[in-house]
C-alpha cells in the first residue's frame, strides 16, 4: 500500500484528499493470498526420517499392539526358555511344543507384515532406513527361531521374537500420537468452522445450512457465542468477537457495520448480520491452514543433516551387525548367542529418535508460531532467524500506524486544550483530509463533543472556514497564516519552531484573525514499537528505521523509539541496497515491512517478516508473515527461532548420543562383564530414547513468547 507521509502534506486543505488508510484494518489480508494457490495442495505428511506417511497410523499400531500384546501371552507361557527361568511348566499335550510357534508365526504375520510393507518405499526409493533396519531384525528372528523349530525345538526364540514385535508396535504407537499431538495445530484450527450456519433469505427469514453451502454475497445470522461461518462484512449489529485463534491478540476486536469478520472467530455477545465475501478455501482460516501446514512440511537444515544422519546410521548398522556376526562366531562358533547380537544390534540401530528429533519441534514450533500470529512460509527463514543481529523496519504502517494523529497542542491564554481541540474538531467536521481525521479522532479519544459550526468552506491550498457563535473560525496550515496577516503570539511560535525541528506538520486554529492554538499532526508511533525495540537491544539486536520521509521526521521518531540507525529519504528502489549495504558490512539482516516497494528488500535480507497489513507482494516477498501489525510479534519471531533451535539441538544430541553408546552395548562388548542386552531390552531402549525425545520436544509449548502464554486454540 502506498503511504503518505507527514512531510508530504503540511498544506492543510479541505478537499482533494484521500484518506490514508488504516494500517491495522486489513489484517485478514495476511491470507487471503494464499486462496490462490493451495486449493490444489493435498497433504504429504511424512515426517522426515521415515520416508512414507505415518500420520494415519496411529490407531493401527494401537490396534496391532493390543492384539500381539495378548498373542504374546501363549507365546511367553509355552516357551521352554521363559519355564526354565521362572521355574514353571505349562501341561504337555500333542503339538504342545507348537502353540508358541503357532501364535508367534500369527504375531509375525499381524504385528510384523506392517513393517516389512513400509520398508518397501525406503528401498524402492534407495534410501533404506529405520524401516529396513526393523524388517532385517524380525525377518532374522523368524526365520531363525522358523529353522530351530525343525531342529532344536528349545533353540529358537520366539519369545524375543514376539515381544520385540510387541514393544516396535508400542514405539510407533506412541510416536504417532506425538505426531498427531505435535501437528495438532491443523486440526485445531478445522475444528474452528462450525458445521451449520443460518442464511437469512430475501423474505427475511432464515435456514439451517451446512457451512459447504454457503456463497459469496449470501447474508448470515451469527448469534451471540456462535463462530463465524465465513469471512464477510458487517451489515448490521455491534458485537464484540474474539480473535485470539487467529492472531493472538487476546482482546476481542469491536466489530460494527462496515467491520470484517473472519471465519472460525467467536462472535461475543451482540447479534451480527453479516455479507459472506469468502468460503471455503477462500478464507483466511484456510489460508493459515495451508501455510500452517507448508511450514511443517518444509526442511531446515538441521533436518537435512538428520535425515542424512538417519540415513548413514543404517549404513553403520549393517557394518556393525556383520562385524558382530564374525566376531561371534569366531569366537563361540555360530549358535543362537550370535543370533541374538545380530538381532539387537539391528533392532537397537534403528534411527528411530534421530529420524523424529527434528519433525517433531518443526509441528509444535509451527503451532506454536500459529497461536501467537506467527506464520513460516520457508523453514530457512525460521532457523535464520537466530543468527540475526540487526533488524530494519520500515517506518509507516509498521513503527506507525500509517495514519495521521494528534502529537501535540499548545493554546494562547484564555484557551483550554479541550475548547480548542473540540472547536477544531468541529471545524474540520465535513473534511476527508487525514490531517482533519487526526483531529476529530483526537477529539473523540478525549470524549469531545465537536463544537456545532456552520457556514463550512474550504479555502484552496490554505485550510478550512467556518462560523461558530457568530464568530469566524479557521483551520489551517501555515499558508492560512500568511493570507490572513496573521502573527503568531509567542507560545504558539516556540511551539512551531520544535515542530519543525522534528518534521511535524503544523495546523493553526485562529478566531476572528487571531491564532489562539496549534496542533502537531503525525504518522502515530505505534504503543508497541518502543517496547519492540528495547527487546530487541536486549537480545543483543541492533535497530534500524527505513523510510522515505524527510531526515527530521525520521530522526524525530528514531530518538523517541530509541532506533540505533536511521535511514531517510530513502527512494522505494533503493529500499533493497540499503538492506544490501548492511549485510556487505558483515551484518545478518531481518527486513520488516508490508508495502509493495518492500518485496525487493524482504527477498534480499536474510530473513523477510512482512506485517499483517501488508500487500500481496510483500507477503510472497517474505519467510515469515505477522499477523497483526505489532512490532513487539518481530521479537517474539527471534524468541521462536532460539528456542527452536536450542531443541532440534537438544533431540538431536540425545538421538546421536544413545546410538554411540547403543550400538558398541548392542554387539556386546560388555559381555565379559557379563552385561548383554536381548532384542527385546535393544528395542525397550530404542522406544524409550524415542519417547525422550518426544517429550523433550513437548516442551517447547511452554515457551513463553513476548513474555505471554501462547493464546489457546478452543
Amino acid at each position: 500500500m502506498e503511504h503518505k507521509h507527514a512531510h508530504e502534506s503540511h498544506d492543510h486543505t479541505g478537499h482533494g484528499h484521500d484518506a490514508h488508510e488504516h494500517a491495522g484494518a486489513a489484517r485478514e489480508d495476511v491470507t487471503a493470498h494464499a486462496a490462490h494457490g493451495h486449493e490444489d495442495h493435498h497433504h504429504a505428511g511424512a515426517h522426515a526420517g521415515h520416508g512414507v506417511d505415518h500420520s494415519g497410523h496411529e490407531a493401527m499400531f494401537r490396534r496391532r499392539f493390543w492384539v500381539s500384546l495378548a498373542l504374546t501371552i501363549p507365546v511367553l507361557l509355552f516357551s521352554p526358555m521363559i519355564q526354565t527361568w521362572f521355574g514353571f511348566s505349562m501341561p504337555e499335550f500333542p503339538g504342545s511344543q507348537l502353540v508358541g510357534p503357532f501364535f508367534a508365526i500369527i504375531i509375525f504375520l499381524y504385528g510384523g507384515v506392517p513393517f516389512l510393507q513400509m520398508a518397501g518405499p525406503e528401498i524402492r526409493n534407495r534410501r533404506p532406513g529405520m524401516m529396513v533396519l526393523i524388517s532385517l531384525a524380525i525377518t532374522v528372528a523368524f526365520l531363525y527361531s522358523l529353522f530351530a523349530v525343525f531342529v532344536d525345538p528349545m533353540g529358537g526364540f520366539f519369545w524375543e521374537m514376539a515381544t520385540l514385535i510387541d514393544i516396535m508396535l508400542l514405539g510407533h504407537w506412541l510416536e504417532m500420537r506425538s505426531v498427531r499431538q505435535a501437528s495438532g495445530a491443523l486440526n485445531e484450527l478445522a475444528k474452528l468452522l462450525p458445521d451449520m450456519a443460518e442464511r437469512i433469505l430475501p423474505d427475511g427469514e432464515i435456514e439451517q445450512v451446512r457451512v459447504a453451502a454457503l456463497r459469496e454475497g449470501d447474508l448470515v445470522l451469527v448469534r451471540p457465542g456462535a463462530s463465524i461461518p465465513a469471512d464477510g462484512d458487517v451489515i448490521e449489529g455491534h458485537s464484540s468477537v474474539n480473535e485470539s485463534m487467529l492472531t493472538g491478540e487476546s482482546r476481542p476486536v469491536e466489530k460494527e457495520p462496515g467491520a470484517r469478520v473472519i471465519a472460525g472467530t467467536l462472535n461475543g455477545a451482540g447479534s451480527l448480520r453479516v455479507r459472506v465475501t469468502a468460503t471455503g478455501d477462500q478464507t483466511a482460516l484456510a489460508g493459515i491452514m495451508w501455510l500452517v501446514e507448508q511450514a511443517q512440511q518444509s526442511k531446515s537444515n538441521a533436518q537435512i543433516l538428520a535425515d542424512r544422519a538417519a540415513g548413514w546410521l543404517f549404513y553403520i548398522a549393517l557394518a556393525v551387525a556383520a562385524l558382530t556376526a564374525i566376531g561371534w562366531t569366531l569366537a563361540t562358533s555360530f549358535n543362537l548367542a550370535v543370533v541374538e547380537r545380530v538381532v539387537t544390534v539391528l533392532v537397537i540401530a534403528c534411527p528411530h529418535a534421530l529420524g523424529l528429533a527434528i519433525p517433531l519441534v518443526v509441528a509444535i514450533s509451527t503451532s506454536l508460531g500459529a497461536k501467537n500470529g506467527i506464520l513460516v512460509r520457508d523453514r530457512l527463514a525460521l532457523e535464520t532467524a537466530r543468527r540475526i543481529d540487526t533488524v530494519i523496519f520500515d517506518k509507516t504502517g509498521t513503527l506507525t500506524e500509517g495514519r495521521f494523529g494528534l502529537a501535540g497542542l499548545e493554546t494562547v491564554t484564555g484557551w483550554s486544550e479541550e475548547t480548542a481541540l473540540a472547536l477544531a474538531a468541529g471545524v474540520e467536521g465535513d473534511s476527508e483530509h487525514p490531517i482533519a481525521q487526526g483531529i476529530r479522532r483526537a477529539a473523540e479519544e478525549r470524549k469531545l463533543t465537536p463544537e456545532a459550526v456552520t457556514g463550512f468552506e474550504a479555502i484552496k491550498g490554505r485550510g478550512i472556514r467556518a462560523v461558530h457563535d457568530g464568530r469566524t473560525v479557521y483551520a489551517g496550515g501555515p499558508q492560512l497564516l500568511d493570507m490572513l496577516d496573521a502573527r503568531l503570539p509567542d507560545s504558539l511560535a516556540r511551539f512551531r519552531d520544535d515542530a519543525s525541528r522534528k518534521g511535524q506538520a503544523v495546523v493553526y486554529l485562529v478566531v476572528e484573525n487571531e491564532p489562539v492554538a496549534a496542533f502537531t499532526v503525525a504518522d502515530i508511533v505505534r504503543p508497541e514499537s518502543r517496547h519492540a525495540v528495547d527487546r530487541l537491544h536486549a537480545m543483543g539486536i541492533e535497530v534500524a528505521m527505513l523510510t522515505g520521509d524527510a531526515r527530521p521526521v525520521a530522526e524525530a521518531v528514531a530518538a523517541e523509539l530509541g532506533i540505533d540507525t536511521v535511514m531517510a529519504e530513502v527512494l522505494p528502489e533503493h529500499k533493497e541496497q540499503k538492506v544490501a549495504e548492511l549485510q556487505r558490512q558483515g551484518k545478518r539482516v531481518a527486513m520488516v515491512g508490508d508495502g509493495v516497494n518492500d518485496a525487493p528488500a524482504l527477498v534480499r535480507a536474510d530473513v523477510g517478516i512482512a506485517i499483517g497489513s501488508g500487500t500481496d507482494v510483500a507477503i510472497e516477498s517474505a519467510g515469515i508473515i505477522l499477523v497483526q501489525s505489532n512490532p513487539l510479534d518481530v521479537v517474539k519471531v527471534f524468541e521462536l527461532s532460539r528456542a527452536t533451535y536450542r531443541k532440534m539441538i537438544e533431540n538431536l544430541l540425545w538421538a546421536t548420543a544413545y546410538n554411540v553408546l547403543a550400538l558398541p552395548l548392542a554387539a556386546g562388548v560388555l559381555a565379559p562383564f557379563g552385561i548383554l542386552l536381548s532384542p527385546a531390552v535393544g528395542a525397550l531402549f530404542m522406544s524409550l530414547s524415542t519417547i525422550i525425545v518426544a517429550i523433550n520436544a513437548q516442551f517447547l509449548r511452554r515457551v513463553e513468547l513476548g513474555g505471554m502464554r501462547p493464546a489457546t486454540i478452543a
